[in-house]
């Protein structure tokens, strides 16, 4: 599973994403022709090698054409941004991330001015950038197969920000309400380092607060690539730019196990356990909630009877997963079920080693699931959607096949 650290010490903004993610590889060309999918027409991406304070880095810009250039006034209301992207070809997952970073902003927008969502103007973004902007670093990410991103202390910048609105102090008000803690489990790390810039845009903001998983340091990885996106300005001191670091979480080897290695033979690994009680919802949805629960990460999902209060009967929803996955699988339980509340704690967990071999038995060649305890085979377990298939292939009772192919294992 792919993951990326954005290392955010000299902030970020829509155009450092782009560059980042071209530099870690993304085509531009592949780029282009998955945002032709948006129905808006008149620009084109620019992709140049630069230097900030000395250090090589890859600037990515929106370049207008000077009749796109004068409509700034179009498209800038949520309906007409909504519009745009529920009528693109992108797939559905694209389109809701792009949807909620929008929503984000624009709610941002009408809180700080005082205006009604539905009326407020994204005054100080250009609608095509910003589009290109946010759905280019959500399809730049899929195009590299990245699942999560982490993201380390935020560098807002300082001094003021020329607006329609006069001259503001950085953060601006978008950017800082964006960044404001909402609750306690997903709290964005901001500082700043003194410098007279506006280093972090309400658009960078808006993009880390939808798609990170987590703020702070830079989880265990073993890290593939790098990309370096610039920044508009360039420091004599510090470079301004945006790294991402793209790799894969860390897989721990099996230790060999000696006299006493109990422990070495049973990797010890810390997991979260989830746990909700519902009593009132459709018990029809459960399959699907599994589904997405296993798709975000859930290594085992189940379901317990049990009676609540009021002698009510209902469900004690279970989800193990590892501590990095915790809060995309809270968002998903939230999202999907009808709760309003859970709890969560961590647990040690021992497994044996697996692997999953196809195996010839004398009913035909399936998969099994093979335990082992160092070297030593320790169980051989037939998996039970191959035997389903060869049931109804052989037209033979399930529990007959099972036990078959169960007592001629290897």
């Amino acid at each position: 599973m792919k993951i990326t650290y954005f290392d955010c010490s000299s902030g970020i903004s829509g155009d450092m994403c782009l560059g980042a993610l071209v530099d870690a590889g993304v085509s531009i060309k592949k780029l282009e022709s998955e945002l032709r999918k948006i129905p808006i027409r008149g620009y084109k991406l620019k992709a140049k090698k630069v230097k900030r304070a000395g250090l090589r880095a890859t600037k990515v810009d929106v370049v207008q054409k000077s009749e796109v250039r004068s409509q700034k006034s179009e498209a800038k209301k949520w309906q007409d941004i909504e519009k745009i992207i529920k009528f693109s070809s992108l797939s559905d997952e694209i389109k809701q991330k792009g949807l909620r970073i929008f929503r984000r902003l624009f709610s941002a927008e009408a809180k700080v001015h005082g205006e009604r969502f539905n009326k407020v103007h994204l005054h100080e973004l250009g609608a095509v950038d910003c589009i290109v902007d946010i759905l280019g670093t959500i399809i730049g990410l899929e195009i590299l197969g990245i699942k999560r991103v982490y993201v380390s202390p935020v560098n807002i910048g300082g001094g003021s920000v020329k607006t329609e609105h006069g001259i503001l102090p950085v953060p601006a008000p978008a950017t800082a309400e964006i960044l404001r803690a909402q609750n306690t489990e997903h709290r964005t790390q901001v500082y700043s380092d003194g410098t007279d810039f506006e280093l972090t845009t309400p658009t960078g903001a808006a993009i880390l607060r939808e798609l990170s998983s987590n703020f702070g340091n830079m989880p265990d990885m073993v890290v593939e690539k790098i990309g370096i996106g610039a920044g508009s300005k360039d420091f004599k001191d510090r470079p301004n730019v945006l790294r991402i670091f793209i790799g894969n979480p860390p897989i721990p080897p099996l230790e060999k196990g000696g006299k006493g290695g109990f422990e070495k033979e049973f990797p010890e690994q810390k997991v979260t356990v989830i746990e909700t009680n519902i009593d009132d919802m459709n018990p029809q949805a459960y399959e699907y909630v599994m589904d997405r629960l296993f798709k975000g990460g859930a290594l085992d999902v189940y379901l317990t009877q049990v009676i609540m209060k009021k002698s009510r009967p209902g469900i004690k929803l279970t989800v193990l997963c590892s501590n990095k996955a915790r809060e995309d699988i809270v968002k998903i339980i939230f999202e999907e079920t009808t709760t309003i509340g859970l709890r969560f704690y961590e647990a040690d967990r021992r497994t044996l080693k697996r692997e999953i071999k196809e195996l010839g038995t004398a009913l035909g060649r399936m998969r099994f699931k093979i335990s082992k305890l160092g070297n030593k085979i320790i169980k051989v377990t037939p998996e039970y959607e191959d035997c389903k298939r060869l049931a109804r292939k052989l037209n033979m009772p399930l529990i007959e096949v099972i036990k078959r192919v169960s007592s001629g294992n290897p």
